[in-house]
């Protein structure tokens, strides 16, 4: 993705929209800001701010810059990114990439000064507002990983249906993480349809080679992201099953996993670029009766360890079937290492949260999701 060239064609009446923010654990509420920034025009730019002007505006990130590059660049929504993007949103650069509209979500958000960060952007008449996703923030993720709960869990029932649990104080597993309140998340209708904005109308052609991977993607990631593509690679049309919120605790060897639930990972891995179709609670056994349902060719696994597979062979059928593809793991990124981030520097984190939650609180009762 190229971030230096402006609207090329003239002639073409191309309605360029702009978005920026820190997309630190880039989540489906960053997804669908971007979704709905997108459905506003023609072509989407994404800035996105450094690590040094997030420390100094914001607090200290969970991500990486150049990891947060990734997981933007990769949402299906962006059209290019500008990496190293001003935290204050500079009108001259909105003109040099051509921009008609500078979007962001309906809450404030402001410079270390406390200054708001679009001012002249409003000022020049080149600002637009799109509803922000309730439920999720980054600042909502780091606290589940400060506490550790599964109050955030979908719970499985005896017939089959899914009922979402009430979020509630809940025994704490860290000591440091008794101060937090946990947040309410996303109701269950509220989800429902969020996955039908997310999801695309593609269907398989007849001929095209089907690849299936399958696993819990908990705070969908560059690791993710990565492994993805480079499954996409090897076919036409990417299936991605996702474990339910009991099969990932029950499996995870003890650990209060996963963070996210369900329909929440199925949001973040449907807003990724490579991805064209997920299975809600896919089976950790791989059957052939499954494999002939969704008309699979290949069944891929990474070759970041697997915690399900110390019960048993999951991928035993698609081996001996002769479809099962390993496919390398470019990034070491996982999801325990980023709860490591939080846990190895709970202090700056309870703080930063701390912080934005009073501002967020003062300024309009609600949670960000930049």
């Amino acid at each position: 993705m190229a971030s230096e060239s402006p609207r090329q064609d003239k002639s073409k009446k191309q309605i360029r929209i702009w978005v920026d923010g820190c997309f630190d654990m880039m989540h489906f509420g960053h997804a669908n800001a971007l979704r709905q920034a997108r459905e506003l025009g023609d072509y989407l730019i994404v800035g996105v701010h450094s690590d040094e002007a997030i420390l100094k505006n914001k607090g200290p990130t969970v991500m990486k810059e150049e990891e947060r590059y990734k997981a933007v660049a990769a949402c299906k929504w962006v059209d290019e990114i500008v990496k190293d993007a001003p935290y204050v949103t500079d009108v001259k650069m909105l003109e040099h990439y051509d921009i008609d509209f500078c979007v962001h979500g309906d809450d404030l958000v402001t410079a270390s000064d406390g200054t708001d960060c679009y001012a002249a952007v409003k000022a020049a008449g080149k600002f637009k507002v799109v509803k922000r996703t309730s439920g999720v923030s980054t600042t909502d993720l780091v606290g589940r990983m400060l506490l550790l709960t599964k109050t955030h869990f979908v719970k499985r029932v005896n017939d089959g249906t899914v009922i979402l649990e009430k979020r509630a104080e809940a025994e704490t597993l860290r000591e440091f993480g008794k101060s937090r309140k946990p947040t309410t998340i996303t109701q269950f209708n509220m989800i429902t349809k969020r996955i039908e904005e997310f999801t695309t109308s593609k269907q398989p052609k007849v001929g095209d080679k089907v690849v299936y991977i399958d696993g819990s993607f908990d705070l969908f990631h560059v690791g993710h992201i990565e492994v993805l593509e480079k499954a996409k690679q090897l076919g036409n049309f990417l299936v991605v099953g996702i474990y339910d919120d009991q099969t990932v605790n029950e499996y995870q060897q003890g650990k209060n996993l996963p963070i996210m639930n369900v329909y929440e990972r199925c949001l973040g891995v449907l807003s990724c670029r490579f991805v064209d179709e997920v299975v809600i609670g896919a089976p950790l056994e791989i059957t052939k009766d499954f494999i002939d349902a969704i008309k699979i060719s290949i069944v891929c696994c990474g070759t970041t360890p697997h915690s399900y597979t110390n019960l048993k062979d999951t991928y035993k059928i698609p081996k001996d079937l002769g479809m099962l593809t390993t496919v390398e793991s470019p990034s070491k990124l996982t999801t325990p290492a980023i709860i490591d981030r939080i846990l190895e520097n709970h202090k700056d984190f309870e703080a930063r949260n701390k912080k934005k939650e009073e501002k967020e609180l003062r300024l309009t009762g609600q949670t960000f999701t930049t």
